[in-house]
Order: C-alpha cells, then sequence, then structure tokens
C-alpha cells in the first residue's frame, strides 16, 4: 500500500472567511481601512497593547515602513542576526543602511544579546531582534543596551503573533513590530502583515507613510478639509477583502494556537527518546517565554548529512525542509551587511537544522510516522 503523502504545510482555514469576505463585497467597500480592517487594527492593540496597529501587505512592508520612519542616513548601522529571513535586512538596505550581522544563541537560535554591544560602532542607530519560531528574543537585556547607547529597536515578529517574553506581546515590547500574516504562519490571510507602532511619536507619521505619504487618514477623521503629499511613502494597504478574511483568522487565534501548541508538545514528547540517544536535538524554551506553537525544528548531529536525511523522508512521502541560509553568506548580504565575529553557531545550526511538517489538522498517526522516519534514518 502506497504511503500517503505528509506536506510540510497546509493553510487552515476558520470556515469564516467566506462570510466575512461577502460581507465586505456587500458593503461595497472593499480597498483600504474598511469596518474588517478597522476590526482587525482593535483587536491587535487590545491583544497586544500596542499604540497603533496597521495593517500591511506583508511583514516586509511593515519592516519597510519602520526603516523609513527611523530615518536612516547612508552609512548608518543595524545590528540584527544573520540568521533570519532577507526582508529583515532588506528594508534597511533600501534605505541606504548597514546590516551587521551578530551570531545566534545556542539554545533558542535568536540574536546573542551578549554580542550586542561589542558590535555597537558610532554608527549603529537600531537593533532588529528576531523572535525565530515564536519564542521571544531577550528583550530586557536588548532594551537595556538599546537606552544605553540610544538606539531604536525594531522587532522582526513574523511569527510571534500570540506569543510574549515575561507577559509582553513579541512586537509590542520595541520601539517598533511587526508580524506577517503570510500562509504559513499560524494566523494569515494568504499575504499579509502588520506594523506595530508601540513609539507613539512614531503614529502619525506611520500613518502617512503607509497612505502614500499623505494625511488621507486625518481626512477622513474630519481632522483636516483636504489632504495632500505630506512625507515620504507608499501604497502599503492591504484591501479589506484581504482584512475580511485575517479577521475570521483573529477571531478564532486562541483556538488556533491552542490547536498548534497541542501539535508541538506532541512532537515533543515523541522525539525525547531520539534526543536521549544523541540522535538529534530539540528546540529549547525559556521558562519566561509564552511561545505560540510556530513551527517545530530538530537539530542534527554534525556529523549528519541533512541533503541525505531530507531524501530519505522525502522518499518516505515526507516533506520536511531546512530553513534559512545565513544572511553573511549570501551574495547580496556579502554585498551591503558585515558580518560581526565569525558566526559560528549561525554557520553550524543553521545547516543542521530541520522544520517538520506541522499545521492544524495533523494526525497524530502522522506525527508519529514523521517521528519513526526520523529515528530510522538518523539511528543507521
Amino acid at each position: 500500500m502506497a504511503l500517503e503523502y505528509i506536506p510540510f504545510n497546509r493553510p487552515y482555514a476558520t470556515g469564516k472567511e467566506h462570510g466575512y469576505i461577502q460581507d465586505a463585497l456587500d458593503s461595497r467597500y472593499v480597498s483600504g481601512d474598511g469596518r474588517f480592517t478597522k476590526l482587525c487594527h482593535q483587536w491587535i492593540e487590545r491583544r497586544t497593547g500596542c499604540a497603533r496597529a496597521l495593517l500591511t501587505h506583508s511583514c516586509t512592508s511593515a519592516l519597510d515602513i519602520a526603516a523609513m520612519l527611523l530615518d536612516l542616513k547612508s552609512g548608518d548601522e543595524v545590528i540584527m542576526p544573520s540568521f533570519t529571513f532577507v526582508s529583515t535586512a532588506n528594508a534597511f538596505v533600501l534605505r541606504g543602511a548597514v546590516p551587521v550581522f551578530v551570531d545566534i544563541r545556542e539554545d533558542t537560535l535568536n540574536l546573542d544579546e551578549r554580542q550586542i554591544e561589542a558590535a555597537i560602532t558610532p554608527r549603529t542607530r537600531a537593533i532588529a531582534p528576531v523572535h525565530y519560531a515564536g519564542v521571544g528574543c531577550e528583550m530586557d537585556t536588548i532594551v537595556a543596551i538599546a537606552r544605553r547607547h540610544n538606539l531604536r529597536i525594531v522587532e522582526d515578529a513574523a511569527q510571534g503573533i500570540m506569543a510574549s517574553y515575561k507577559g509582553s506581546a513579541l512586537g509590542a515590547i520595541g520601539d517598533l513590530g511587526s508580524f506577517s500574516f503570510h500562509e504559513t504562519k499560524n494566523i494569515m490571510s494568504g499575504e499579509g502583515g502588520c506594523l506595530l507602532v508601540n513609539a507613539p511619536e512614531f503614529a502619525q507619521r506611520a500613518e502617512i507613510m503607509r497612505e502614500k505619504g499623505t494625511d488621507r487618514g486625518r481626512f477622513f477623521r474630519g481632522e483636516v478639509d483636504k489632504y495632500t503629499w505630506q512625507d515620504i511613502g507608499s501604497s502599503y494597504l492591504p484591501s479589506d477583502i484581504t482584512a475580511a478574511f485575517l479577521w475570521a483568522q483573529l477571531d478564532q487565534a486562541e483556538y488556533i494556537t491552542g490547536e498548534r501548541l497541542a501539535i508541538w508538545d506532541r512532537y515533543h514528547a515523541m522525539l525525547a527518546p531520539l534526543e536521549q540517544r544523541g540522535l538529534l536535538r530539540r528546540p529549547i524554551v525559556p521558562a519566561d517565554c509564552g511561545h505560540n506553537g510556530h513551527l517545530y525544528y530538530v537539530l542534527l548531529p554534525q556529523d549528519a548529512d541533512r541533503n541525505a536525511v531530507l531524501k530519505k523522508l522525502r522518499e518516505a512521502e515526507i516533506q520536511a525542509v531546512f530553513h534559512y541560509v545565513p544572511l553573511h553568506s549570501a551574495p547580496a548580504g556579502m554585498q551591503y551587511g558585515r558580518a560581526h565575529g565569525d558566526l559560528a553557531r549561525t554557520i553550524d545550526l543553521s545547516a543542521r537544522l530541520i522544520r517538520l511538517p506541522f499545521w492544524i489538522g495533523l494526525p497524530e498517526q502522522h506525527q508519529q510516522r514523521v517521528c519513526e522516519t526520523l529515528g530510522a534514518i538518523l539511528g543507521r
């Protein structure tokens, strides 16, 4: 009998998406900042405590606005991990800034806060921590460093919705934050994102930049009698159809997160024997971090051939995948950024990481098969 294929991801729908999209269509207002956009903004502001939430086309767009708000000049530097998606760096490179790549921690794979201060120069303007897998960076230390050196913090919380650090929502701790609602994320709208404005002084300018550099928002609120070009900006508003889809997901965020955490916990229990045998390392979540079950990864032994392991999993009809190629080793990373130190952990850990199939509805027997197959491959 042929084995059933187990995909890496399967986007989840709550069942309310079609109805809300129809509501948006019936309202005859489907462009940006309609009723559903406002509902999403209110939910995110209430849930995270940010001063202002602004939906965008993507997390990339949210980071782009954040970088514009910092008024970066050519040659300014922004400290970040190399182990992240390209958008973290691109947002600042587009403003003429230089990404300074710092190594990651052994346990969480997050930016190593102990190495930040040594990477600061007179050109440093900001720190961009990335909360990998929905597990928070050591934000108390990062905030303290930023205050000592008068730096801004832009949180890349693309994977961090419904996750927290010491009770504070990820994305709402630094000056600015960002969420992703890409189809691979816990809460999704196909494509989509959100800028979280936590420093109130950025709120009005962020709204203007998001609206093509105009004060259109103030006009619709009756605060000005016409709207005009006020600042740099671009068109970052998603349609209210996208927001309607997202609202169906946000409305079920507690359920979605609970289901993902249950899947994460099952993997964690099933893989404990393999870790005890030294065949892999499971994820580590610090006690003061409330994670959201965004993904489940394992780290292979240093002598393992990751490509061979992935190939054998594919042959067993299991789609597991690697993750980021470190940015400092990429052609654009070498051209536009610089590495602080040898980034030995980034190089080592990124080369050993495998992400396992993970989606709401993933049957427990599928998880068991994934773990048994992985154990058989690594135990040979």
